[in-house]
């Protein structure tokens, strides 16, 4: 069972269900079925992750031994079974919880994740791939409303996962030059500012509700959740202007994702959730703590 954990990366799925919620709050139609979906949302991840591992199995026998495949301790038919279950059971929820509409939005997020993993990944379209998987996980979630009002909160994730993308083909070798670092580090913080400003912008120190009202408090813990996901992620990244090894570019990575929930929270409180948004952030300690017994990356 540790061995399948560590293959679909099981406590990084906390950063997931946030895209879906992010995107239903933004279309003003987080409800019920928005758990359904965020549920098929995590499994199209984790099939993401087993269906990497099928693909990368012949390198990482070279460069990452101790990972599940080529450590032996699962098989490649094993690891595409699980990849393909994943992906079959992602698409049958997603139908399940939100119709016609999020069934065709769950299969482009497959048909793009698993694109990601056998085509995309090792060439200069692989971050633009990954940052499409994650903003179509946001357009998920608002399937049931209109899914152009999420469009802004996909766009920020989608930016941020560039970020951790292109630091991730770092991960083995280091950042050989601080343009790396400097360049994600500006990217992160444009999203922060971006995501915060918009949240100021809402009249009376709130943020419209769907119904037309004003959810007061909701532009204050935008704004400090915005602040919180800049200052982890870029601490991570302000570190490799000085340590630049791999060790540090897969702790800044790992930042990058247990970061994600506090993003995900500002977006959703910019939207007039503030519970939401609160549950949401609350996930970001613990995927950090998780972090330190299953890697994320």
């Amino acid at each position: 069972m540790k061995a399948f954990v560590e293959l679909v990366r099981a406590p990084a799925a906390l950063s997931v269900p946030g895209d879906v919620i992010a995107g239903a709050a933004a279309a003003g139609v987080l409800n019920r079925r928005s758990a359904g979906l965020a549920a098929a949302s995590v499994l199209l991840y984790w099939a993401g992750m087993a269906a990497n591992d099928w693909a990368d199995r012949e390198l990482d026998a070279v460069e990452r031994p101790e990972r599940p495949i080529p450590s032996g301790r699962i098989s490649p038919g094993q690891a595409f079974t699980v990849a393909a279950g994943l992906t079959a059971a992602g698409l049958i929820i997603s139908g399940r919880a939100g119709g016609k509409r999020a069934l065709a939005a769950a299969f482009a997020l497959a048909a793009t994740v698993w694109a990601y993993d056998l085509r995309l990944k090792n060439t200069a379209a692989g971050p633009v791939g990954m940052a499409a998987c994650r903003a179509l996980d946001v357009l998920l979630g608002a399937t049931p409303g209109d899914p152009v009002r999420a469009l802004p909160a996909a766009a920020a994730i989608a930016v941020h996962t560039c970020t951790v993308t292109a630091l991730s083909r770092h991960e083995v070798k280091g950042c050989e030059t601080p343009a790396l670092p400097a360049t994600t580090l500006a990217t992160t913080a444009a999203v922060a500012l971006a995501t915060a400003a918009g949240s100021m912008n809402a009249p009376a120190g709130g943020v419209r509700a769907p119904a037309g009202g004003v959810r007061k408090g909701s532009g204050a813990a935008a704004v400090l959740l915005a602040g919180q996901y800049a200052a982890s992620y870029g601490a991570a990244q302000a570190k490799l202007f000085t340590d630049p090894a791999p060790r540090s570019v897969r702790k800044a990575v790992g930042a990058g994702i247990t970061a994600l929930p506090a993003l995900q929270g500002a977006l959703t409180a910019r939207s007039g959730r503030t519970v939401a948004a609160l549950f949401l952030a609350a996930a970001a300690p613990l995927g950090r703590a998780l972090a330190r017994r299953v890697s994320p990356t």
